[in-house]
């Protein structure tokens, strides 16, 4: 059996844990510890290039290897446009899947895959990618310091969210299958567990409203035995909707996930 050690988690630094400072400086122990984790953040990616990609002979034009690791970090959370980021880099789409294969590869990235069982309505098939590092990410997209409230922040705070799942699906042993639904119109889920048994949406907002939850609303409409909706936002207080959709504080959620409230 192969044991793989992810960044931390909310639950693994515990009282100490503090959401603004997870998003900007990532789940690296040293990064999230850090002052300011910048130069450490640079030095990792260095790292990373001269160890595990140049050294094992990964790619043969390392200088354009670096460049995608920049514009691929634009593409965190997102489906990726291969033709896209080839233009930019220089190479073939072709090149390009294969860069993101040497990530997933190298454990520094990972696909999502499409939830498209039983579809009602054209869904999208597609994986979308993530980053196993939001610290890596926001070093290699050159965010700089990232605000509650910006597009950044949200974008940051699903990345937290999918990693949370990621590593309680792992350390529990439960072996679940993780994926996201959308449809081709656009609304979407961001996280489905096994067959509908969990669907959870990741928001960075203090006050969600109706607009928030049309992805949640308009999935029991294709899937309506799905056994719990889950949105994730920063609210400071827990609640249910009069639909039944969980909102749960950014705190409340990472414990209950860790209790395996949520799945196990």
């Amino acid at each position: 059996m192969r044991y793989q050690l992810l960044g931390l988690t909310a639950q693994e630094i515990g009282r100490d844990f503090h959401l603004d400072r997870m998003l900007n400086h990532g789940y690296l122990p040293r990064m999230y510890l850090s002052a300011s984790p910048r130069r450490l953040l640079n030095g990792y990616v260095a790292d990373y290039l001269k160890e595990e990609v140049a050294a094992e002979g990964l790619v043969r034009n390392l200088p354009v290897f670096s460049e995608f690791l920049n514009v691929a970090a634009l593409s965190d959370c997102e489906l990726v446009n291969f033709s896209t980021i080839a233009r930019d880099c220089g190479v073939s789409s072709h090149t390009i899947k294969g860069y993101f294969g040497i990530l997933e590869d190298t454990l520094l990235g990972q696909w999502l895959p499409a939830y498209t069982r039983r579809p009602k309505r054209r869904v999208i098939a597609a994986p979308k990618f993530y980053f196993a590092d939001v610290g890596v990410v926001n070093h290699l997209a050159r965010r700089g310091e990232l605000h509650r409230g910006s597009e950044l922040y949200g974008k940051a705070f699903e990345n937290w969210v999918f990693h949370e799942l990621r590593a309680h699906n792992a350390y529990s042993e439960a072996f679940a299958t993780l994926s996201y639904w959308r449809l081709a119109s656009g609304i979407e889920v961001d996280f489905i567990v096994n067959d509908m048994e969990v669907a959870v949406e990741a928001k960075a907002t203090a006050k969600v409203t109706s607009d928030h939850l049309k992805g949640l609303r308009s999935l029991v409409q294709d899937h309506p035995r799905t056994k719990q909706r889950v949105m994730v936002c920063l609210e400071r207080q827990s609640r249910k909707t009069e639909d039944g959709i969980l909102l749960l504080s950014a705190t409340d959620f990472h414990e209950r996930l860790s209790a395996g409230d949520l799945f196990w």
